[in-house]
């Protein structure tokens, strides 16, 4: 079995990052985006940087927010999820699209007034290099913005699916959502940026709900739009639609049917580079 930060669980290629922007971008990722668009400090004119961009989600509004004098560069590991962003419709022109690794970035030293990341810290096997990097490609002065997920037990539908998946291998089940929701300790996370040269550094909870049409849509995209698909494929499983219905049975007791009142907790962090 993969490492919990190993490449299986950050792997989002073949469908999965169609599915994951059609069954988990509206309800999980699209409240967050707002938010932490928001919080970028740019200067007109400026750069800013959005690494693990995914699907475009945050990168979109982005673009939107800063204007068409500011520049954008938006990059991810995976180049499906940038391909599947690209061809979106609705996608702002004028963005730089960019293959990277977060712990080595192909930027020079001090060419962005910001870094904005969403959900994405939590995949890089090694988090404090991908801090190290954020800070330096900032320009003295500049901020590094990202958020990660809260607990299991603060975002009951992921612990759902994370049980009920576990439920059909007793012996060998897979653990990719421990990784999204398993890098929230604010010391830990502290403590790297202090290592990585921060300061200023800050944290929010932000408590928020998403709504979903149906358990059975949202279902798709828990089991079939992230890389437990992956994982449960490597179990033998060819065919995941018993693993989707009972996912979506156990959704739909716990946080209603049409819609699913989805409660969602996040931490959003803010740090600076020194001037």
């Amino acid at each position: 079995m993969k490492e919990r930060d190993g490449s299986t669980n950050a792997q989002f290629a073949g469908s999965i990052p169609t599915l994951y922007d059609r069954h988990l971008g509206p309800v999980i990722f699209e409240p967050y985006a707002e938010d932490l668009v928001r919080r970028v400090v740019a200067p007109k004119g400026g750069r800013v940087l959005e690494v693990a961009c995914g699907t475009g989600i945050v990168t979109r509004r982005l673009r939107e927010r800063l204007g068409e004098n500011a520049t954008v560069t938006a990059t991810d590991l995976n180049v499906g999820m940038i391909e599947c962003a690209k061809r979106k419709p609705g996608m702002p022109a004028g963005i730089e699209w960019r293959q990277a690794d977060a712990t080595a970035l192909p930027f020079e030293d001090g060419l962005f007034d910001a870094v904005i990341c969403q959900f994405g810290i939590m995949f890089v096997p090694d988090k404090a290099a991908a801090m190290r990097e954020a800070r330096r490609v900032l320009k003295p002065g500049g901020s590094f913005v990202f958020n990660v997920w809260g607990t299991l037990a603060q975002n009951p539908f992921a612990r759902i699916v994370h049980e009920t998946v576990a439920d059909f291998f007793p012996t060998d089940p897979p653990d990719f959502y421990l990784v999204p929701f398993g890098f929230n300790d604010r010391e830990i996370i502290r403590r790297m940026l202090e290592e990585a040269g921060f300061e200023a550094i800050e944290f929010e909870d932000v408590p928020l709900e998403g709504r979903a049409a149906s358990a059975e849509e949202f279902a798709i995209g828990l089991v079939e739009g992230n890389p437990i698909a992956i994982a449960i494929s490597e179990r033998g499983v060819a065919e995941t639609a018993e693993i989707v219905e009972a996912v979506a049975e156990a959704v739909a007791k716990e946080l209603e049917d049409r819609p699913v009142k989805v409660r969602l907790h996040a931490i959003v962090v803010a740090a600076k580079r020194p001037k």
